[in-house]
């Protein structure tokens, strides 16, 4: 039997049943994601298979950095792709029972229909196999989306980004898969860096037309371009923040914080959680008007090692999980919002998951009726989008919520060799519903079970967050 066989992480014959019959065919709805939208409008095509499986993965970097791999194996720019595909190979039988170790055999079969376990004696081999179908023409990101039955892609955006690749793709005949962006402003919230908000800032103003002389101006800008985000698809806002703020901010106050950071003129750490609290009201605001999702991604410690970020920058396998408490700002936060009838679909993530039950109980004082799971916890992020990470999120939403009504798993990568993590997903869904099943914990109703299983995987996402088309 092969590595990662047709009934990995099916433990039983109603696991087996529910994942081959019911899951493994849903289609994909990757809500959130981080590829780059040039890349999938222009059909892109890849040069090897270190450049498709290696660049800008952070989760393998941080791994071969553990084994012992100098940097310049890792994102040095003198290495050849082999010498460091040769480097990912040493690292990969050091990575037992870590989810890369998945990951990647389930990349070489659904991509490569590659069995071979990854090793140093293995490497020159899978290096060929891969190559020689990277070079065909087929292999392209359409196809690849195509294969997966991939239907709709959320990227990541700013909001002074042009939206150039997603208008020209979603012009494109016959495409199955969509692509959607996701109005992502933390660049006009955070202000710790006054240089960089001001350039920023004139990006802005420059993509508005307008003169930004002031809060207001600033404020009409912005919801501008959330008008303009949604007349191009877009049904998501994304803020990636350490924690929820609350201070409340306003019109006076927000315009004397708004001429301090004009005027490059540092804010206090209270001013600058009153303009973050400000903003997030306002878009939580624009998104309940329109019926977007607030997506909070929540906890991260970022770029905490000082001499890798000034070499190598952001975004490249020093950030870690925070350890503060979470729940009394992001409470005061949205009651703010539901008091004046202006809460928006949400989804909490944290990357850690000692937070994952105070966020199941909070976001259950928020649930409305008006729209089923308007409270979401998210998937396993980050850090903890693992065998263990997962089956906790399933158990903490199962506990205080309602399992049937979860939105999903999501990629939240920069390759496109990461769809298999829907499947790594779907198949530890139905292995633990198949275990609840035989422990008596689920009645064995077929219908039942086929609802909630199809429901997680496809039919939640695609109702909940309405993506024009899909």
């Amino acid at each position: 039997m092969s590595y990662l066989h047709e009934n990995f992480l099916l433990p039983n014959s109603t696991a087996q049943r529910l994942y081959h019959e019911v899951a493994a065919d849903q289609p994909i709805i990757d809500y959130h994601c981080h590829l780059p939208p040039e890349a999938v409008a222009g059909n892109a095509r890849f040069p090897d298979l270190s450049e498709i499986w290696l660049g800008g993965d952070h989760y393998k970097w941080r791994a071969m950095r553990a084994a012992g791999e100098p940097e310049s194996l890792i994102t040095g720019k003198d290495s050849s792709p082999k010498e460091k595909f040769d480097a990912w190979a040493r690292t990969v039988p050091q990575t037992v029972r870590n989810p890369l170790h998945h990951w990647t055999h389930l990349e070489l079969k659904r991509y490569f229909d590659c069995d071979l376990v990854l090793s140093p004696k293995t490497a020159d081999a899978i290096w060929e196999r891969a190559n020689a179908k990277i070079a065909q023409d087929s292999f392209n990101v359409q196809n690849i989306c195509k294969q997966f039955d991939v239907r709709a892609v959320g990227t990541t955006d700013d909001p002074v980004d042009s939206l150039e690749h997603h208008i020209a793709f979603n012009a494109t005949s016959g495409q199955t898969t969509k692509m959607f962006p996701t109005f992502r402003p933390d660049k006009g919230m955070i202000t710790t860096n006054l240089s960089a908000w001001n350039t920023w800032t004139d990006r802005l103003a420059q993509v508005s037309g307008q003169s930004l002389d002031s809060a207001a101006d600033f404020m009409a800008a912005l919801k501008g371009r959330h008008d303009y985000f949604h007349q191009h698809g877009c049904r998501l806002t994304d803020h990636g923040l350490e924690a929820c703020p609350y201070a409340p901010c306003d019109e006076s106050q927000a315009e004397s914080i708004y001429k301090k950071l004009r005027q490059e003129q540092a804010l206090s750490e209270t001013e600058a959680e009153q303009w973050m609290t400000y903003l997030m009201q306002a878009v939580a605001s624009w998104n309940a008007a329109r019926g977007w999702t607030m997506q909070l991604h929540l906890g991260p410690i970022r770029n905490n090692n000082t001499k890798m970020f000034q070499q190598l920058g952001p975004d490249t396998g020093y950030d870690s999980m925070l350890d503060e408490p979470v729940a009394r700002k992001t409470v005061a936060f949205l009651d703010s919002l539901a008091l004046r009838d202006a809460l928006p679909k949400t989804i909490f993530y944290h990357i850690n998951p000692s937070y994952l039950y105070p966020f199941a109980t909070l976001m259950g004082s928020y649930q409305d009726g008006s729209v089923p799971g308007k409270m979401q916890l998210g998937s396993g992020w980050w850090h903890v989008d693992t065998l263990d990470g997962m089956r906790t999120q399933i158990d903490v939403l199962s506990s205080v919520g309602l399992l049937s009504k979860f939105v999903g798993m999501l990629t939240d990568s920069r390759s496109f060799l990461s769809f298999p993590r829907h499947e790594y997903f779907r198949r530890l869904l139905c292995g633990v519903i198949g275990q609840d099943v035989a422990a008596g914990l689920i009645p064995d109703d077929r219908e039942l079970l086929d609802t909630l299983v199809s429901d997680i995987c496809y039919h939640n996402a695609k109702n909940y967050f309405n993506f024009p088309g899909i």
